[in-house]
This record gives C-alpha cells, structure tokens and sequence, in this order.
C-alpha cells in the first residue's frame, strides 16, 4: 500500500527511532517497503536499515537527488517521506489508511497530500504546545518533520523533489500548497 522514503546520513540512531516505530504498519501489511535514501554515512545507519529489512540505497548528490531516486524506486501507489527520528503517534495506522482510502474513493482528491499533526518533545513547555496547536489551527505551514504521504502519480506531476533546491523537502511542501495539504489527527514528534 505504502513506500516509505527516508533520506539519511550518519543517522544510525535516529533511523533506529523511526523504524521501530514502523514495525506494526509492517506486520500489519500497509507498508509495503521501507527505503533508505543514504548519502554515503560510515555511522551503523546502513546496518540499522540491514536488519530491519529496508531497502538500503547509496545516491550521491543533494538531498534531493537522493529523494527523487528512492521514490522513482518505489513500487507502492503511495509515497510516505519521513525524517530520520520523526515518530509517528501511537493510531498513525488509522489514520494513513483512512486517508488513502478516502483520497481513492473521491475521483479528484488523489490532489491531496497529508502531513501529521505536529507533535513536541516531551522537554516541551505547556505553553510552546499551546502556540503551536494554535498555529496548525490557523494553517501554519507544515514542515517535512511533519512527514508527507503523497500519491505517487501527485508526486511526479509536481516534478519530484527539485536536485538543486538547498531543501528540497520544504520546497516541494511550498510547490504542493497549502490548500492540497490536510493535517491528520495523528501527532508526529522529532527525536532529534
């Protein structure tokens, strides 16, 4: 159902944090690969990626060479982009699956991408918390630690990750709008 797509360099750790994450929408059988868009780390991320089964692709080149090859590479309808230590909330199945589902029953929404609700780290203030669900309310732009589940077709139509874009996962976000972008329900907080 879903190709996810994570850009890594000497992200051992943090990759670790989202894989493990990951596991149950694996077992579940919704995802149905995981690659690992590598810039050529000598950390253990190409270790890490090794035992849980993902697809482990080495790009040279910027970040978004790097994305657009592992998403030309995958074999799902579905492209799910995550940051190295992004963890999605503990219903983010429910949620993705109910999106995909709803986008391809309506004939004009597969238009749409989804990011999750911004979630804080746990050393977060009440107060911070509170300043940014106001501004997810208000239609603050979403952010790529957000993650982006994007169909594929949608994903080529936009021309993919731009290669020389400084970040590319911002400008694609920027080039999608806002108005394609729905907020899901489920939070995703960034590990560092």
């Amino acid at each position: 159902m879903v190709s996810v797509v994570i850009p890594t360099h000497e992200s051992e750790r943090a990759l670790a944090h989202t894989l493990a994450a990951l596991v149950p929408g694996a077992l579940d059988g919704v995802l149905r690969e995981v690659i690992v868009a590598d810039a050529g780390s000598q950390d253990g991320t190409a270790k890490v990626a090794d035992v849980a089964g993902c697809q482990f692709m080495v790009t040279t080149g910027a970040r978004g060479v790097r994305l657009s090859a592992a998403a030309a590479a995958a074999r799902s309808r579905w492209l799910w982009f995550l940051q190295p230590g992004c963890v999605p909330g503990s219903n983010w199945i429910e949620e993705l699956v109910g999106f995909i589902r709803a986008r391809e029953l309506a004939s004009d929404a597969i238009d749409q991408a989804a990011v999750f609700r911004a979630r804080p780290d746990r050393n977060r203030a009440p107060l911070s918390e509170a300043l940014a669900l106001i501004g997810t309310a208000l239609g603050a732009k979403p952010k790529p630690s957000q993650g982006l589940l994007i169909a594929k077709s949608l994903y080529q139509r936009l021309g993919a990750h731009h290669p020389e874009a400084t970040d590319p996962e911002t400008e694609l976000l920027r080039r999608l709008g806002r108005r394609r972008i729905v907020t899901l329900g489920c939070g995703m907080m960034h590990t560092g």
